[in-house]
């Protein structure tokens, strides 16, 4: 069968498809009666350990809950973490020896989707051929624990500290951060305590935003994907920096004291010279085939060997993993750090750039302006299936598209592995040909 996994976990609308409440109970089930089948040490006197997090949507109360049945009813014990980055999950699944991790989120999505990524023991997201396993035995028979040997499950109080405590431990014990005033924007989401908490314990004085969830306004108007209100924030508050995050914290902008943004790129750019130049840097620097061009030239002029992955960071993570490197991101946000954190940590790749701000005694326009981007442009082409890719008449239409476009750009087209629609990038020199290309791509599909 078709795995239920998509480039992030299992996503969609809640109460439709695989958000709902029986269908979880189900998943929750097949992922137990994996982990302990592989677990060898696995025996009846100590029950295997799954964790829990969740963002700030309201629905994250009726997955949770469903997923404590599931897990318990198969003899899982639950430590149920509440609100907390994805990351949080990532490193105290780790840190606690679970069998399990899971993060109940859709990230970067309104509140009425939600979603749910899994964990192994590393504290890694789980491989593709491990989430097919799971999918398959959703289709199965799936065998039940005995009375006595039901799971429990328990609310961990201190899930926050610890993964503040984890946070601020990655920031050099040499510096602190009481010279700067930074606007943080949590999304509403999962980081709401972690980061203004972990900001302020270092040091600096904090503009919170979008702090208040009510289950609602999780991404609404705010966050990464939406920064106009961090760039007023910015230039009211006089700040010396802004920092965006999703709402389940594994993304990251940056807005300088002018009001600039400074999408992932930028982020990717800093920290690969930095450890390139101090002889931290291993392996190729990974970004996604929507890596600016810009950004590769760049790294081609510092001799920084550089590869491209599919859109997502489970595909940056492996890459890594086989190339032997150590920094990888995406414009988006995405920044992956293995030796440091084992997924994307908006909050953890923010405190590396301020570490190097700090360092600098510039501001934040001077630091974070090491390359111009070639311009850009990104739609979405909504309800359009994904099958129609595979069309023959739409394949020549692409290909007589991109002969025309040759060498003046770039075009990348691509369904999307976490919403119903088709995105469509160009990137070219001359705004004019990117209008052009844009409308001749589109009208394919419309």
């Amino acid at each position: 069968m078709i795995g239920i996994f998509g480039t992030d976990g299992v996503r969609s609308r809640i109460n439709t498809g695989p958000m709902r409440a029986e269908y979880i109970v189900r998943l929750a089930l097949a992922a137990g009666e994996y982990f302990i089948s592989k677990n060898n040490s696995f025996n009846k006197s100590s029950k295997p350990i799954v964790v829990i997090g969740k963002d700030t949507r309201l629905s994250g109360y009726m997955l949770e809950a469903a997923l404590v049945s599931g897990f318990t009813s198969i003899g899982m014990d639950c430590r149920l973490l509440g609100p907390i980055p994805t990351a949080g999950v990532a490193y105290l699944t780790h840190s606690l020896r679970a069998e399990l991790g899971v993060m109940i989120s859709a990230s970067h999505n309104p509140h009425f989707d939600n979603g749910i990524k899994l964990f192994g023991p590393d504290g890694f997201k789980l491989d593709d051929d491990i989430e097919l396993q799971i999918s398959n035995l959703l289709q199965g028979s799936i065998s039940l624990a005995e009375p006595a040997l039901l799971g429990r499950a328990k609310r961990m109080v201190d899930s926050v500290a610890r993964y503040v405590e984890f946070s601020k431990a990655k920031f050099s014990p040499k510096l602190s951060l009481n010279s700067l005033k930074i606007v943080l924007d949590c999304a509403n989401g999962a980081a709401y305590k972690t980061g203004p908490n972990t900001l302020r314990e270092l040091g600096a004085t904090v503009i919170p935003i979008s702090v208040e969830p009510n289950g609602l306004n999780i991404n609404a108007s705010c966050g990464a994907t939406e920064p106009e209100n961090l760039v007023n924030a910015v230039k009211v508050h006089s700040a010396d920096i802004g920092i965006s995050l999703d709402g389940d914290a594994d993304r990251v902008i940056l807005c300088d004291e002018k009001g600039v943004i400074h999408d992932g790129d930028t982020l990717l750019a800093i920290l690969a010279l930095d450890m390139h130049y101090n002889g931290t840097l291993t392996g190729p620097v990974v970004g996604t085939v929507m890596t600016n061009l810009a950004l590769e030239r760049l790294f081609d002029s510092h001799k920084i060997a550089f590869k491209r992955a599919s859109v997502g960071d489970r595909y940056i993570l492996e890459k890594l993993k086989k190339d032997g490197g150590n920094l990888g991101g995406e414009p988006s946000g995405h920044i992956l750090l293995p030796e440091i954190t084992r997924c994307g940590d908006g909050l953890i790749a923010a405190l590396k750039i301020l570490e190097l701000l700090v360092l600098s005694q510039k501001p934040a326009s001077e630091f974070l302006h090491l390359f111009t981007p070639i311009p850009q442009k990104l739609v979405n082409v909504p309800n359009v299936d994904k099958a129609v890719l595979k069309s023959d008449f739409v394949k020549t239409q692409i290909q007589d598209i991109e002969k025309r476009l040759a060498d003046k750009g770039r075009l990348l087209i691509r369904p999307s592995g976490t919403e119903p629609v088709i995105r469509v990038m160009v990137e070219a020199e001359n705004a004019k040909v990117i209008e052009k290309t844009i409308d001749e791509v589109c009208s394919i599909f419309t």
